[in-house]
């Protein structure tokens, strides 16, 4: 039986001010062979993290099944205040575990965190300028790499062909680059010439890097308004079609600010991570929200463009003749 009406009804939700939610979706099942270092990771990545936000930032951890001592852990921090939703399931996958932490928010940023991640002071102000330079941004990473200028590039590549604002300069962080290379167990990750070149895009004088990697990314949040899928069957790589396509199909562009504002860390820890972490501040930043520009529909021929530049863009002729048109050498344009 029911007495009464709910107070609730026909009510609309307070705005809390938060603008910019971080979603970390955590999966350490336990402290042997390939998670042995995972709680300690971890708890880097959340220490940076926190210490790196603005008080408008919503921290959404999704624990996808992990271990007792990790749920404690997370618990314990949403106990304390210090993130403000912890999202419990069974392992479902990480891409999954994203999508219910995106799930019931409206924010103008989303930011999609590994939990081997850590962040560095000023990521998130590097991120927005990105965006304020770049209105066509629609996810930006706060580590650069050079691999990544093909990557879901074509139409920003195709839009710059002829342009000197699209040009080769010169890396701004090479130690980063060999510290991401490490971190994955390639130390050939980079070849020489990547680790000297970036592609990057000029506004003036600002500059940001064409391309984005996948472990640390913030995206437009209309790129999440409507998501091409719900569920996904794989536990790992099925970025293509929840968070790269609904980009590039929007028009938008991925790109990377030009100097290092994270580390991947991987799943063994070391004494660097210590180090650095001991000198990442506790920053007390009041922000204004970033104004963005609201976003055009594509047109009708967008989808062919794209398909033309990404065959255009696989064809290593061409490819050869556009780094050297940007500002290669040949040498470095046949193995960069």
């Amino acid at each position: 039986m029911r007495i009464g009406t709910n107070p609730n009804r026909n009510k609309i939700n307070d705005d809390p001010g938060f603008f910019h939610q971080v979603v970390v979706p955590v999966y350490i099942p336990n402290a042997e062979g390939y998670f042995a270092d995972g709680v300690r990771i971890l708890k880097i990545c959340i220490e940076s993290l926190l210490r790196t936000i603005h008080g408008k930032t919503f921290v959404t951890i999704v624990d996808n099944g992990s271990s007792v001592e990790v749920a404690d852990y997370l618990q314990q921090l949403r106990k304390n205040g210090q993130i403000h939703e912890l999202v419990l399931t069974t392992n479902i996958g990480k891409l999954n575990a994203v999508l219910k932490g995106i799930s019931g928010g409206n924010y103008d940023f989303v930011t999609v965190a590994d939990c081997d991640a850590m962040f560095l002071n000023g990521w998130q102000q590097a991120t927005y300028e990105v965006f304020r330079h770049f209105p066509k941004a629609g996810a930006v990473n706060p580590v650069p790499s050079p691999k990544s200028y093909r990557t879901y590039g074509s139409v920003i590549l195709l839009d710059y062909l002829f342009s000197d604002k699209m040009k080769f300069t010169e890396v701004r962080d090479r130690e980063a680059l060999l510290n991401f290379a490490h971190s994955v167990d390639n130390p050939d990750f980079y070849n020489e010439h990547q680790l000297r070149h970036n592609l990057t895009l000029a506004d003036g004088n600002f500059r940001a890097v064409i391309g984005a990697g996948h472990f640390l990314v913030t995206y437009r949040g209309e790129v999440f308004d409507k998501p091409v899928a719900r569920y996904t069957n794989n536990k790992l790589g099925a970025e293509r079609h929840l968070v790269d396509l609904p980009v590039v199909n929007m028009g938008l562009w991925r790109m990377s600010t030009e100097n290092n504002y994270a580390y991947h860390m991987g799943n063994v820890h070391e004494s660097w991570m210590d180090e650095t972490l001991s000198v990442v501040n506790q920053e007390e930043l009041e922000v204004e929200r970033p104004s963005k520009i609201p976003l055009k529909p594509v047109g009708k021929w967008f989808a062919l463009k794209n398909r033309f530049g990404t065959k255009l863009f696989n064809y290593k002729p061409f490819v050869r003749w556009f780094l050297r048109k940007k500002g290669l050498s040949d040498q470095a344009a046949m193995k960069f």
